[in-house]
């Protein structure tokens, strides 16, 4: 019974092999092929000009707020994420399923859209515009703008990758933390914390890769000002806009540098991910 189920439910190796082959070759034409183009052209003409191209005035200023914005979003979100999926899985209250539907808006609002909302909040013309000029506080075509269409676009990675997780491990731990005299604070950190730790490491690092590679709503907020607005994508189009390939494709091959450094810290956090839930589960 037990072989001619395997039967059944196994393809041939004919076609397996011919659906991974497909899958890879899939993976090398949209992935492989396009990182390889961006790191030839980056270096197209040697080592002195792709740091010549890195160590401008505007790139530099590029580069240093994009991390000055994402040192900004990802503790805010990480924050965030702490608290709505520890209250979304711990507890039972109304409106939880509104909070759990508006915690998944930024995937499915273009970001485009989402930096517009904030031009129509902060801007000029806009519902509180008026006051912040006033008050000479600049939003729009500034840092904070920036700051709060990053956060808005990023605050679903680490609450996203919690939630799961902790509504999986339920409440008996921390319940058993509790009736043994723990109180709040110690039960999140001896308890909770160390049973979340590499979920929340995995959130904050996919948050911290999609902040510092925003480009649709910092686009729409940030003004392009050259060495004060623009962050590593908005540097790299302008580049790209005035014929200047080296210089763009250097600046986007930090960006490519950082998505393959995510991808290799994210299979390591799966692994060991996965490995404490066996030694949990033995």
């Amino acid at each position: 019974m037990s072989a001619a189920a395997s039967r059944a439910t196994t393809e041939a190796p004919f076609i397996r092999w011919l659906l991974i082959g497909l899958a890879l070759a899939w993976l090398v034409l949209l992935l492989g092929l396009p990182l390889a183009a961006v790191f030839a052209e980056a270096l197209r003409d040697g080592w002195a000009a792709f740091r010549a191209a890195i160590v401008t005035p505007d790139a530099l200023a590029a580069i240093r707020l994009t991390l000055i914005v994402a040192a900004i979003s990802v503790p805010l979100n990480t924050l965030f994420g702490l608290a709505a999926s520890w209250a979304i899985a711990k507890f039972e209250f109304t409106g939880k399923s509104l909070l759990i539907t508006l915690i998944d808006l930024p995937f499915s609002v273009s970001p485009v859209v989402s930096g517009l909302i904030f031009v129509l909040i902060f801007g000029a013309q806009g519902v509180f515009g008026e006051w912040f000029i006033d008050h000479d506080i600049k939003v729009i075509f500034a840092v904070p703008g920036i700051v709060l269409a990053t956060v808005f676009i990023t605050f679903p990675f680490v609450a996203r990758e919690l939630i799961p997780l902790m509504q999986e491990q339920g409440r008996s731990d921390e319940e058993a933390a509790l009736s043994l005299g723990a109180n709040g604070w110690q039960t999140f950190w001896h308890v909770t914390l160390p049973n979340i730790r590499w979920g929340l490491l995995y959130g904050v690092l996919l948050c911290n890769a999609r902040a510092m590679g925003e480009f649709g709503a910092v686009s729409v907020v940030s003004g392009h000002i050259r060495g004060e607005t623009n962050t590593m994508p908005l540097h790299v189009e302008i580049l790209y806009n005035e014929y200047d390939f080296v210089g763009a494709f250097a600046v986007a091959s930090l960006l490519a540098g950082l998505a393959l450094v995510t991808l290799a810290l994210k299979t390591a956090l799966e692994w060991r991910f996965d490995l404490g839930n066996k030694g949990a589960r033995h």
